[in-house]
């Protein structure tokens, strides 16, 4: 009886203790969640879950969905801790203090924006995660295709070109990068050359291939898109900075649907400071009016999705940051080679994709920032050719195109003895402000000269005001004397 009693009495034991214990399990999870949270060595994971750096470093364990796919959360979280306690100069995309020796003219005459202040800030500052919240708790697929990143240049400035690269390689899963392919568009400046070969050696996956001529943007975009061996193949400018957990939202889009053609988000890098900031009207479509100018447009409120952090589509794209499936690209049968330094590139391939049954998307997850120049400082290949139609139309500035179907890219020079080149008309005058002169020349106000010709190289260029000089001279058709005559009187 006494053995019976004994086990009775201790089975009763293990009872009590397990009434006991298994109420508070809840209690103890809630204390491990809270003293977790509070440690400095964690950082919320999707849904405010804590993440223990070291023992879970890319986030939640893979989900099983509906579908079957199992998806997991790819977040970087060592990476973003890492970038959360930098400091220093442009560091959180924070905007370079300016001193007026920084705004100097030449600053900007090579690469058309501030590379002095580029060489200011570190080629690894951290970005800030400027995403919709509910970004930072999405699942993407946890099997998904590699990409080769393309980034083709033509004479970057050093800091802005490696910035580029760090920043791909820094915030992109290392297995989802196939290699990171530089092509170099005949660049004639020295740092592009032995010294960017030397400092590349350290970063195994990344290559530069290089052309024998001057090509131009698109041409130079598929002898890169030729040498890619990714599933994916991703294009990327050369002064851009890719933030935090970019990739994967591309990738899966192209996972579910590989005839999606699929964009980021282009936040605005300043061009004098380097400030990091989104654009206007964020969350807009892509679009273009009749004279094929493209324009962001607010998304139909009937089209809007409740989870404004959700991909929508989009007519056509801006054309310089986009995914693609390779083969898909190649199907497409890629870009139409004889398109040259940019515009139009962008048509040619949304129209492509709409008419052989894929889909154009821009993905809000997915944030990638873009340095808009304050200029285009270089010329196209082969130089401008004289034969070119211009629009003269009776305002100050001078458009490329017949009066009927004008672009709106405008003549633009900074200074005396600067290349002419073709910028976004802006309206603000300036740079882009024109006299047209009884002696067929034209005036650049700005600079105090003339539009000038040099047949030999075939480019313009501004030059001291001859009257005399036939390269000065321009033949203006459809003139009226009298509108003529009073535009600049009133210019005066």
């Amino acid at each position: 009886m006494r053995r019976k009693e004994k086990r009775l009495l201790q089975f009763a034991g293990l009872l009590i203790a397990a009434l006991l214990f298994l109420p508070n399990v809840g209690l103890w999870s809630l204390y491990r969640d809270r003293v977790f949270d509070n440690s400095p060595d964690t950082v919320d994971g999707p849904g405010g879950i804590p993440v223990i750096q070291g023992l879970n470093r890319m986030g939640k364990d893979a989900q099983v969905g509906r579908d079957g796919v199992r998806r997991k959360d790819w977040h970087d979280y060592d990476a973003i801790k890492r970038d959360a306690s930098r400091s220093g100069n442009g560091e959180q995309g924070k905007a370079f203090p300016l001193s007026e020796a920084d705004r100097v003219d030449q600053a900007y005459r090579e690469n058309g924006f501030n590379i002095y202040v580029s060489d200011r800030i570190s080629l690894n500052r951290s970005l800030p995660d400027i995403r919709h919240a509910n970004c930072k708790q999405k699942l993407y697929g946890e099997k998904l295709p590699n990409t080769s990143i393309i980034i083709p240049f033509h004479n970057e400035g050093w800091s802005s070109l490696l910035r580029t690269v760090h920043s791909v390689l820094n915030r992109s899963p290392p297995q989802l990068i196939a290699e990171v392919i530089l092509v170099d568009d005949f660049s004639d400046k020295e740092h592009l050359k032995v010294a960017l070969e030397e400092y590349m050696v350290r970063m195994p996956k990344v290559r530069i291939l290089r052309t024998k001529k001057r090509e131009g943007l698109i041409r130079t975009r598929l002898l890169g898109a030729a040498a890619a061996k990714g599933e994916v193949i991703t294009f990327l400018d050369s002064h851009c900075e890719a933030n935090v957990n970019w990739l994967p939202p591309l990738l899966d889009r192209i996972a579910q649907n590989r005839k999606s053609i699929v964009c980021p988000m282009i936040d605005v890098i300043d061009h004098d400071n380097f400030g990091y900031e989104t654009q206007a009207g964020d969350a807009m479509r892509g679009a273009f009016d009749w004279e094929m100018y493209y324009k962001r447009i607010p998304i139909p409120s009937e089209l809007q999705k409740e989870d404004p952090s959700e991909p929508f589509e989009s007519p056509v794209m801006a054309g310089g940051l986009f995914a693609v499936d390779r083969k898909w690209f190649w199907e497409l049968g890629g870009y139409d080679t004889g398109l040259e330094i940019w515009g139009g590139e962008q048509y040619e391939i949304s129209f492509k994709v709409w008419m052989c049954g894929g889909r154009m998307e821009d993905i809000p997850c997915s944030r990638v920032g873009h340095i808009y120049r304050k200029y285009v400082p270089y010329k196209v290949p082969g130089g401008v050719s004289l034969a070119r139609v211009f629009t003269f139309g009776w305002r100050e500035d001078i458009r490329v195109g017949d009066p009927m179907h004008t672009k709106k890219v405008c003549f633009d020079a900074i200074s005396h003895n600067s290349p002419v080149t073709l910028y976004d008309c802006h309206g603000m005058k300036g740079n882009q402000l024109w006299r047209y002169r009884k002696d067929k020349s034209l005036y650049h106000p700005v600079s105090n000269s003339c539009i000038d010709s040099s047949p030999t190289e075939r480019r313009i260029f501004m030059n001291t005001c001859d009257p005399g000089s036939p390269s000065q001279q321009w033949l203006f058709e459809r003139t009226n004397a009298t509108v003529l005559e009073r535009f600049n009187r009133g210019n005066n």
